[in-house]
């Protein structure tokens, strides 16, 4: 099977190696999958570990993961089918479909406790700036700013998500963008936002317009904003590091809040899926928007949502305002939903020039890469996804694998 899709065997096998005596044996990671496909056949399937290490319950298959900003391509997918159907367009102001929005402003000064200074934005936020997070958005995690301490005390964005949708953009319509829309890029909650325009735009339940016409279409039947019924023996539970080098439970499977619908749905982080599934959306974006016989978005939107669409043509890291994101900077642009490689050499590892990807908190990562027709996964839960260079690592060992 290897050598007919261009995979040295044995190379990929030192993948699963590598995986399991730097992370899994020593308890860096509780367990690994890795799957890689090329030509629409799966190349590669690794799996190493735990998906409950307490238990003993193996990894397996069809493990169920918290995917969190894996959840950002599809959340954008959906807005630009909405685009295609003249419903919603990326250069509109997004105060059109939220007014509350009309009069954002920006940070000068002050705090959210004793009050902010502000002075109007250059131009008012646009749809694509939502999607390109260029919108002056933030993440409370960033640690950056008096801005980003008043997303921590609103709860706005946390992975623990407080109150629902509505309460997010109403709170949000509040405070004030870290800059004007356009200036710079920093990693936000506005895919969140995204899916609330989805909401409006499309009259639907953003999770029900996601079953409809995603999910179940393409056959991901494990995918959504909570874990089914009959289904919570799956889920891996979540760990993070501790200071001893091994890794503590964050979020354990028999109790985690996954388990049961949430009431915040949240399109910049909040599915669980299985690799299997995420492969289903993958494969449909490297088939140039079709699968099976349907087609879910055309080949020409996709290509530009996989272009750079920085101003000038810029790089993340020149506009970048973000103390973290799930990508390295240099060489790397980001488009409508999708980290993009502008310059596959600045980033110091192997890839192709217009290869487009996005990971997630918990360190999974999935990258397509048309040029050599390849999808490459990788799921397990560790939270920070910063915790060690692994996504880098497998990327490269993929890579290095190849041997057409």
């Amino acid at each position: 099977m290897h050598a007919d899709l261009g995979f040295s065997a044995a190379r990929l096998a030192r993948l699963d190696r590598f995986l399991d005596e730097k992370y899994v044996a020593p308890g860096r990671l509780p367990g690994t999958l890795t799957l890689v496909a090329r030509h629409g056949d799966i190349a590669h399937l690794g799996i190493n570990g735990h998906a409950d290490v307490a238990s003993g319950t193996k990894l397996a298959e069809d493990t169920i993961f918290r995917i969190y900003s894996m959840t950002k391509p599809i959340t954008s997918v959906a807005l630009l089918m909405l685009v295609e159907e003249g419903k919603i367009a990326l250069e509109d102001p997004v105060h059109r479909y939220i007014p509350e929005w009309k009069n954002l402003a920006v940070y000068v000064a002050g705090t959210h406790r004793m009050g902010f200074q502000t002075r109007p934005v250059s131009r008012p936020m646009q749809v694509v700036d939502l999607l390109r997070h260029t919108s002056g958005l933030t993440y409370g995690f960033q640690l950056r700013t008096n801005v980003d301490e008043a997303y921590r005390r609103e709860k706005i964005g946390e992975i623990e998500k407080a109150g629902t949708l509505a309460d997010m953009i109403a709170t949000l319509g509040k405070l004030p963008l870290e800059f004007s829309p356009g200036d710079a890029w920093n990693y936000s909650v506005a895919t969140d936002v995204c899916g609330w325009l989805v909401e409006v735009v499309s009259g639907q339940k953003f999770e029900d317009f996601l079953s409809d016409r995603l999910f179940r279409p393409l056959g991901m039947v494990d995918t959504g904003f909570h874990v089914r019924d009959g289904q919570g023996h799956r889920l891996a539970s979540c760990y993070q590091p501790n200071r001893t080098g091994g890794i503590d439970v964050q979020d354990a499977a028999a109790t985690s809040s996954y388990l049961a619908p949430p009431s915040f749905i949240s399109g910049g982080g909040g599915l669980v899926s299985t690799a299997g599934d995420y492969l289903k959306f993958a494969q449909m974006l490297l088939n140039g928007g079709t699968a099976n016989g349907h087609r879910y978005i055309s080949r020409k939107t996709l290509d530009l949502m996989t272009a750079n669409h920085l101003p000038g043509n810029a790089s993340i890291a020149a506009m970048s305002k973000s103390l973290f994101s799930e990508a390295a900077y240099e060489g790397i642009g980001f488009g409508l939903g999708f980290a993009t490689t502008m310059q596959a050499s600045q980033t110091l590892m192997p890839g192709s020039d217009g290869d487009y990807f996005w990971g997630g908190a918990a360190s999974t990562f999935f990258w397509v890469d048309p040029a050599e027709d390849l999808i490459g996964l990788f799921m397990t839960q560790l939270i920070p996804s910063s915790t060690y260079p692994v996504r880098r690592e497998v990327r490269t060992m993929v890579y290095a694998a190849l041997d057409d």
